[in-house]
């Protein structure tokens, strides 16, 4: 086979690091190189975004170190049984790639994942040895997150702690039984021991961080996972379940959901179709609810129709109110912070506006309006001076009046 140069093994490589959606950078520790030492930061501007198709804001070099593997994992399009076409980068090409890219404000940072070639234990190696060429031979402080190998050596997965932003560890999917049918060679288990010992090691970092100042960081922006939607027969109130798990379980920063995208010669086992899209945006709104608007996990599956579903057509939190009629409508003169935020409509910000607002004088609906982006949907839900939704919250066609209105987009409007 020809040998491929670097521009053709970031098109295979960088493609096929598109399946993996927990590259964030939020909350990572503040570096900069503004005192002539250095290269790079986290924070700041001259950092260029770039927008993939789907909507999604890219400011990291996302790729994989190779695309070969040795597990035949059904979902993923990397399995070792896959016709796809096969590439690898030394740790040397990453760290050459990442540094030119960052000079070239392309980039804010690295985040690098691997297919698993020769063993769990070479392939963390080759990990860890770019994140540690980057910050002790060139001293890099952007961002790097790391995704780390559960069958890796203990000490390993450390190493990448010392040297990586973040870390994550994927789950894949949200059952045991899902994980021993389309991942036979992976185990729960050992995925849920490595994280345990991520999480004990983020804490001592944070503990001995607190207690001595040249202590070194440890993973300061913490650990996340993701999960495959669709590609089992999990439904969501499972994977609710499951996300509030991982979340209370292992501290984790983000749980993110990746819709199964159906691939090239796919095992016999996988559907056919990929779940809607929408779904995966219901699972975020749905793990936003319990983070920070606080619904407890079953709360939100209680928002799910007969077959543990959340509405597609609705988000969640409508879908909880319209069940749950008796709490509503809610004074926004008089309610405490945590019922205005269950109120459809009202996001965080807007709740905090209210509170402040109210202190100096009594609300109207007009005034609910102004501090919030429409009060068509907040209407029914709502007591203001002035306005009282009478049988409004009673009424049969209540979903009909509230479920936001399809529109045909035009390519070409002005």
């Amino acid at each position: 086979m020809a040998q491929l140069d670097t521009r053709q093994k970031l098109a295979i490589l960088a493609d096929a690091a598109k399946y993996d959606a927990s590259c964030a950078s939020s909350g990572t520790k503040k570096r900069d190189s503004s005192g002539g030492k250095g290269i790079g930061s986290t924070e700041g501007m001259g950092i260029c975004h770039a927008y993939a198709p789907d909507g999604r804001c890219i400011s990291l070099l996302k790729i994989l170190l190779t695309n070969s593997c040795i597990f035949d994992c059904h979902y993923c399009i990397n399995r070792k049984s896959s016709n796809v076409r096969r590439a690898r980068f030394t740790a040397r090409e990453v760290v050459d790639l990442t540094l030119a890219f960052y000079k070239r404000n392309y980039i804010e940072g690295l985040f690098l994942s691997s297919g698993i070639i020769g063993s769990s234990n070479y392939t963390m190696e080759q990990i860890v040895e770019v994140a540690r060429s980057l910050r002790e031979d060139h001293d890099f402080r952007g961002y790097i997150h790391l995704k780390t190998i559960p069958d890796a050596d203990p000490e390993l997965i450390h190493k990448a702690g010392l040297y990586a932003d973040r870390v994550s560890i994927n789950v894949e999917l949200p059952t045991e039984k899902g994980l021993k049918r389309l991942a036979p060679e992976k185990d729960g288990a050992r995925i849920e021991g490595a994280m345990t010992g991520m999480k004990a090691a983020i804490a001592d970092g944070k503990d001995a961080k607190a207690r001595y100042k040249s202590a070194p960081s440890f993973a300061p922006a913490g650990q996340s996972t993701q999960m495959i939607v669709g590609a089992d027969d999990a439904d969501d109130g499972a994977i609710i379940r499951k996300a509030s798990r991982l979340y209370g379980r292992f501290n984790l920063r983000r749980v993110y959901y990746s819709a199964f995208s159906p691939i090239p010669d796919a095992s016999a086992v996988l559907p056919l179709q990929r779940p809607p899209l929408m779904r995966e945006h219901r699972l975020y709104q749905s793990d936003w609810l319990m983070r920070f608007y606080g619904f407890q996990p079953g709360e939100v599956m209680a928002a799910t129709d007969a077959a543990g579903m959340l509405p597609l057509d609705i988000d969640p939190k409508l879908a909880w109110a319209l069940k749950f009629r008796e709490h509503f409508p809610v004074d926004v003169n008089r309610a405490p912070r945590e019922m205005l935020l269950r109120v459809p409509g009202l996001g965080v910000k807007a709740v905090d506006r209210i509170v402040a607002s109210r202190r100096w004088r009594r609300l109207t609906l007009d005034d609910v309006g102004r501090l919030t982006i429409s009060v068509a949907k907040i209407r029914p839900f709502i007591v203001a001076e002035g306005w009282r939704p009478t049988a409004l919250i009673d009424r049969a066609d209540l979903a009909q009046r509230v479920k936001p209105k399809k529109e045909q987009l035009e390519l070409f409007a002005a």
